[in-house]
């Protein structure tokens, strides 16, 4: 990680204060999208709006609630990209088109349709990841999503050894 993700990270640690839940999310969906990047080779601009998106991907959550007493998917992916705007901006050091494309990111975080590059694809693999774990969901759900979410050769084999899931 170089010194300008590590103080995206530090303003998010910020951003986050007190929810050690939420610190802990963005950095374990950072950990598995830059691993997942780094195995299927994707171009370095892709990867530095990946690793950008990841750890601000849940940024709405604290604005969603504190407006709609909600943290629902779709409010996350409204409040999110204002917020990721106005810290992008103070850190300094990114183009207007990296702004524009982490804000689409994060906008659309919970959509799984119309997929159109992969850091978006690998952003939904990692955050698929550590929510199938955080949330203990049952096999049958991740079953599914490994037929419908998952496309990397890199995030299926995570997936897969993962949990243990059946060829």
């Amino acid at each position: 990680m170089d010194k300008k993700t590590a103080e995206l990270v530090m303003a998010m640690v910020e951003f986050d204060a007190g929810d050690a839940r939420r610190i802990q999310h963005f950095m374990k969906v950072h950990d598995f999208a830059v691993t997942i990047a780094q195995m299927e080779n994707i171009s370095p601009e892709e990867y530095f709006i990946l690793e950008t998106a990841s750890i601000l991907h849940d940024i709405g959550i604290h604005p969603a609630e504190k407006k709609y007493g909600s943290s629902g998917g779709k409010l996350q992916e409204k409040e999110g990209p204002p917020e990721a705007d106005k810290m992008l901006r103070r850190l300094g050091g990114y183009t207007e088109e990296q702004i524009e494309r982490v804000k689409y990111l994060i906008g659309h975080h919970h959509t799984y349709k119309e997929i159109d590059g992969m850091d978006y694809q690998i952003l939904i693999e990692a955050d698929f990841l550590v929510n199938l774990y955080e949330n203990q969901e049952e096999e049958k759900y991740i079953l599914g999503a490994r037929e419908h979410i998952f496309k990397t050769k890199t995030g299926l084999k995570i997936l897969n050894e993962m949990f243990s899931l059946p060829e």
